[in-house]
């Protein structure tokens, strides 16, 4: 659809707008399970009717709304809403207990949250009403939370009805209130340069942190991937992968909505329902996380589908096997899938293969820099530049690059040079046509079927546990998810605990892919010369411990 070569000046909204403008009757969303299907003018009329709603409830320009919820129609609806109104779309991890939620509400100081009923054991209304309990008897529109001082509202992302919630047909019906003229001076005060986004990144100090993303970072991201892909109106993207992560918000909706594709959603992931989207809707590009690709290929009914009509798609968030890979291209028919590298506080894409990569790059490196960013591989310690085939520090410079962490400027200048360098944090290698290789992380981070899980955050929680006297979390090799999370603990003198103590207390209270698969006791820990502890001596010693992993 765009055949522009430099990036672009415009806020999400205006994107949206654009492909509105050429393509209204093109279809924009579809959810295949139940029948929900939208084309660009009418996704548009919704957008801005809810705006209008979110301008009524009184949500200024700058303000934080988070999203708690799975992939439903709504969750995209939002995201272009409040970009339009400038609020601040903060996005929040489904598989989040209260303690994870009570803490992202607090340093972000969110002054609203939107949410479903719940997911999987977890019941978000009960949450937020535990941690909110003035909810049940304020007037709406008049909370006051001591615990959350700069909360206002709560809107429930469906018809019910709960006590101090608005839900979301009250709020499109308040659109009527918001005059055209005041919507549009709305729009016209933004500055793609805002900020537009948040999401929550874990870090190794064990605390989140808000990165903050503009609708400049996100929305030239988002036209770069899908242009790497030769995305076009033409094209239909099914997207399995959870909204809530750039990958689906950024790599997805931004993605296809800058090239007018249409999105192909589902609520969650499940092979079956993706194989009878791919079939029915005749998707071209199918993302994923090497996890979800296996599922689908080794699915009893895989045979039955039709495959034909894909060509490209993304297949991210861990190393991708060879022999995975082969079978996507052969089997799936996905000749021009591309694999790509990033981090949230990169927008999130650093790196790229392109459509014509042999299959050896598409499986033994993360492709090259995508257009209008630098990369360059540094000695971690000095922060000098290395040559080709020398192993260091993965570094961005672009567009691309974060605002900053949300009220925290030391993280920021520590992630961020004086020069506008992003620092990864990841080991890599990049050969002198600039393919570049991961080859290890700088930091503990342990990345499982997509998900990433710093050890410390994990470490600080379990130190709540009287029994251990000193924890370390470090990956265990797994066939399934790549890494699973392992504990190396020493107990206390006297205290006698079993794994399934460890996993007990967890249960409920962290979310269920940070909870430690593996426990080991041991007496004490691989240290360097220095005294510092060996976590990849940790690692190794897993494969002693644990052969029979999953």
């Amino acid at each position: 659809m765009d055949t522009e070569q430099g990036l672009r000046e415009r806020t999400l909204g205006q994107i949206l707008d654009r492909a509105v403008e050429k393509f209204p009757d093109h279809p924009a969303i579809v959810y295949v399970d139940r029948d929900f299907r939208l084309t660009y003018k009418q996704f548009s009329n919704v957008v801005n009717e809810t705006a209008k709603g979110l301008m009524a409830l009184g949500i200024q320009k700058g303000e934080k709304v988070a999203v708690w919820a799975t992939n439903i129609p709504f969750w995209v609806t939002l995201q272009f809403a409040t970009a339009k109104i400038g609020a601040i779309l903060l996005t929040v991890n489904t598989n989040y207990k209260a303690a994870e939620l009570e803490y992202l509400l607090t340093q972000s100081e969110t002054e609203n949250i939107f949410l479903i009923d719940g997911f999987q054991d977890t019941d978000y209304v009960n949450t937020i009403y535990d941690l909110v309990p003035e909810l049940k008897t304020c007037q709406r529109g008049s909370l006051s939370s001591p615990n959350f001082p700069h909360l206002k509202r709560v809107g429930f992302l469906g018809p019910e009805k709960h006590r101090g919630m608005y839900s979301i047909p009250e709020i499109r019906a308040l659109g009527v209130m918001v005059p055209d003229a005041d919507f549009q001076a709305r729009q016209d005060d933004l500055n793609p340069h805002d900020v537009v986004n948040m999401q929550y990144t874990s870090g190794t100090t064990g605390f989140p942190k808000g990165v903050m993303l503009t609708h400049y970072n996100i929305g030239n991201n988002g036209y770069w991937i899908g242009a790497n892909q030769n995305f076009t109106e033409n094209d239909r993207v099914c997207l399995p992968v959870p909204l809530f992560h750039c990958f689906g918000c950024v790599l997805g909706v931004l993605a296809a909505v800058n090239h007018a594709s249409c999105m192909v959603i589902l609520e969650g992931f499940d092979p079956l329902l993706v194989m009878a989207s791919v079939e029915q809707e005749k998707c071209t590009a199918l993302y994923g996380v090497p996890t979800m690709f296996i599922a689908i290929l080794e699915h009893p009914m895989f045979a039955k589908f039709d495959f034909s009509s894909l060509r490209t798609g993304i297949m991210a968030g861990s190393n991708c096997p060879v022999h995975v890979m082969e079978q996507v291209i052969d089997q799936m028919n996905m000749k021009d899938v591309t694999i790509c590298y990033g981090l949230t506080e990169a927008s999130p894409v650093m790196t790229y293969t392109r459509i014509g990569d042999d299959i050896r790059l598409r499986v033994e490196t993360v492709g090259r820099a995508l257009p209008h960013i630098e990369l360059k591989i540094v000695n971690p310690e000095t922060g000098q530049t290395l040559e080709h085939g020398t192993q260091g520090e993965v570094c961005c410079r672009g567009y691309n690059v974060m605002k900053g962490y949300y009220n925290n400027p030391d993280a920021t200048k520590e992630t961020i040079d004086s020069e506008g360098w992003l620092h990864s944090g990841d080991l890599g290698i990049m050969d002198r046509h600039g393919n570049l290789s991961i080859t290890g992380r700088h930091k503990d981070m342990i990345i499982r079927g997509g998900e990433n899980i710093y050890p410390r955050e994990i470490e600080e929680f379990l130190y709540r546990m009287d029994e251990i006297r000193d924890i370390q979390v470090a990956a265990v090799p797994s066939k399934k998810y790549g890494e699973e999370v392992g504990a190396f603990i020493i107990l206390k003198e006297d205290a006698q605990i079993e794994p399934s103590d460890v996993s007990d207390f967890c249960r409920g209270k962290i979310s269920r892919y940070k909870i430690p698969r593996y426990v080991h006791f041991l007496e004490d820990y691989p240290m360097t010369a220095s005294g510092k502890i060996q976590k990849y001596k940790l690692t190794q010693m897993s494969l002693d411990i644990w052969l029979d992993r999953r």
